[in-house]
């Protein structure tokens, strides 16, 4: 049995909207925006006015979806570039091309895309596949930019690395363990989901959620013990009705029945990207903080909100560990 997606009403995002101040002047890398959250934040950075840097998969999808944010905002700049997080070579060379595109500097690098549940399975460099795209790739392409990054927060004051993380950093497991973030693709556990969606498919993509504010934890105290202007910044959607949950059932990490039944809670993909665009946009955001519906297990839905990092990765030792083991999957660190 398949599962279709609703159309959920945006309840919060017209509001918010009007909280947004221009971002013309402003160049923002942001990966995955073919569709979900990535996609509204896409979209609305054009309709800013920001200059924007699009990494995606080369497929045709992401033409899709180029074209038709160009065609919707003609007067935006807007660039593809190809970079596929399950491929680190992908990635070392779509950071290349954005250091071509711009050496004036990166006002903001947005690590948005993941996937959720997937098969127990090694990408080409032998990491999980759900830790690689959702943490690994996203940590080496900030190593690959965070040069321009500090350009740019020197020429304009400030600049900002944005990560994406979930509810799922809580489930079901509060505990970063290594061997998650070690070359093990396909022996962590099998493709069990779980009755309650607690199975090896969800440690692995609770492990890489978790992974996400480990590094926004992790940089944020190494940018601080800098005293650098660029800020890390980390958000979470709630619950939002987006193509993760399809594409979870189709490659049988969710139940259709159980999954139309789970996302009667969601909200809007509109209202899951209020927290990315958050960080991305609104004036005096603080590095170190978390943007959210609420920081507890069961904020699926509401206004993004800041609050402070938690404890249970922000720590010496998770950001030690975090640090420490992408640094050695990658094969290179930055603020070391």
């Amino acid at each position: 049995m398949a599962y279709q997606r609703r159309e959920i009403p945006a309840e919060h995002f017209p509001a918010f909207l009007l909280s947004l101040p221009p971002m013309v002047g402003k160049t923002i890398a942001i990966t995955g925006t073919t569709s979900g959250t990535g996609k509204v934040a896409a979209d609305v950075l054009a309709a800013l006015g920001a200059t924007l840097v699009l990494l995606n998969r080369p497929s045709e999808r992401s033409e899709t979806a180029g074209r038709a944010l160009r065609a919707a905002y003609p007067c935006a700049r807007v660039t593809d570039v190809a970079c596929d997080l399950q491929c680190f070579s992908s990635v070392r060379q779509a950071a290349a091309r954005v250091r071509e595109l711009h050496p004036e500097g990166l006002d903001a690098l947005c690590n948005n895309a993941g996937v959720m549940a997937l098969r127990d399975e090694a990408t080409s460099d032998g990491y999980d596949v759900q830790m690689q795209t959702n943490h690994l790739s996203h940590f080496l392409l900030t190593a690959e930019l965070f040069e321009l990054l500090e350009r740019a927060a020197v020429a304009r004051g400030e600049a900002r690395v944005v990560n994406h993380s979930s509810i799922a950093r809580m489930m079901p497991s509060r505990r970063l363990r290594p061997e998650y973030l070690e070359k093990r693709g396909g022996k962590l556990g099998g493709n069990g989901r779980g009755l309650f969606m607690n199975g090896p498919r969800w440690r692995r993509y609770g492990q890489s959620k978790l992974a996400n504010a480990a590094f926004t934890a992790a940089l944020h105290e190494r940018l601080q013990r800098r005293g650098s202007a660029v800020k890390a910044l980390v958000a979470h959607p709630g619950v939002a009705d987006t193509e993760l949950q399809v594409t979870s059932v189709r490659e049988g990490g969710m139940v259709a029945s159980l999954t139309a039944r789970f996302m009667s809670l969601a909200q809007s993909m509109e209202d899951g990207a209020m927290g990315i665009l958050s960080c991305l946009c609104l004036p005096g955001v603080r590095s170190g903080t978390f943007y959210g519906p609420g920081d507890s297990f069961l904020a699926f839905r509401g206004p993004a909100r800041p609050f402070a990092l938690e404890p249970f990765y922000d720590n010496p030792a998770t950001r030690e560990l975090l640090w420490s083991k992408s640094r050695e999957a990658v094969g290179r660190g930055f603020l070391d």
